[in-house]
């Protein structure tokens, strides 16, 4: 079917099947990692490990953590995604940028900056502390975190989504009386939901294994701010069962995240 697929197209199944046997090594080496995480326990030592109190424990708080922080970068994100899409401006280049700095520093240097501007001493958590909130190494902070780390992910596929809509559309509805709110929840979000919730599941994923940010700005306290990827260091330390099983919880729920937002994106043409 591939080779029918690719004479279809123009392209020769030879040029296939080099292409193939040239990608074969990069692929087994990003593959064998997740395979020898899943052969490494047993079946029944992994489900007494999932069961244990520490992994439940975890698995709860980020499930927590992870919905707060997607649903606060689904509210801010989404008008943001909009600006970026449909309008020019001075900074428009600046603001794009800025938006994918997560997504290039290193994880414990946006949590730095996270304490910096937050914790009880830093630039706006000073003033906090004066009126008795505090926000550094706390289930806020992982929030925080997450919110900082996942954000472009939402952002930049909502805006894709947007970018593709046809104006006239739009412009139709409004000439027809429509309002701009009216416009938007009626036309615009509907025909941008593919990628909104592409660029949620997205979004989600990455919250799920933030694990730098969290440390330097949350640390590593369970039932408070010790996540999947932060318990997963600490029973490393102690019970490499434990450590084993959590990992594959992060995993099985990254993997089916990725694979909704892939279906979601071949589905509608998404780009991302």
């Amino acid at each position: 079917m591939y080779l029918q697929t690719a004479e279809r197209r123009g392209r020769s199944p030879s040029e296939f099947g080099g292409l193939l046997v040239t990608s074969a090594p990069l692929i087994v080496f990003l593959l064998l990692p997740f395979v020898a995480l899943c052969a490494a326990i047993h079946p029944s030592e992994w489900l007494s490990a999932v069961c244990s109190p520490a992994a439940i424990q975890a698995l709860l708080l980020s499930i927590e953590t992870t919905l707060a922080a997607t649903g606060i970068c689904l509210v801010g994100g989404l008008p943001i995604a909009l600006l970026l899409a449909r309008h020019s401006f001075p900074g428009r280049r600046l603001l794009s940028t800025l938006i994918d700095l997560p997504i290039s520093v290193p994880p414990v240097v946006a949590g730095v900056c996270l304490l910096l501007a937050f914790g009880r001493t830093g630039l706006v958590g000073k003033h906090l502390h004066a009126l008795g909130i505090d926000i550094g190494f706390t289930t806020i902070a992982v929030v925080l975190a997450q919110i900082m780390i996942a954000s472009p992910f939402l952002i930049k596929t909502a805006a894709a989504g947007f970018e593709a809509i046809d104006p006239d559309i739009e412009d139709y509805a409004r000439v027809s009386g429509a309002g701009t709110l009216r416009v938007f929840w009626a036309i615009t979000l509907p025909l941008a939901a593919p990628s909104v919730v592409a660029g949620t599941l997205l979004a989600w994923a990455r919250a799920l294994s933030e694990f730098g940010a969290t440390m330097m700005f949350a640390g590593n306290f369970p039932g408070r701010t010790q996540t999947l990827p932060l318990a997963v260091m600490s029973a490393f330390e102690t019970d490499l069962d434990t450590a084993i099983a959590i990992s594959t919880i992060a995993l099985i729920l990254s993997i089916s995240a990725l694979i909704a937002a892939r279906t979601l994106a071949q589905r509608w043409k998404v780009t991302w």
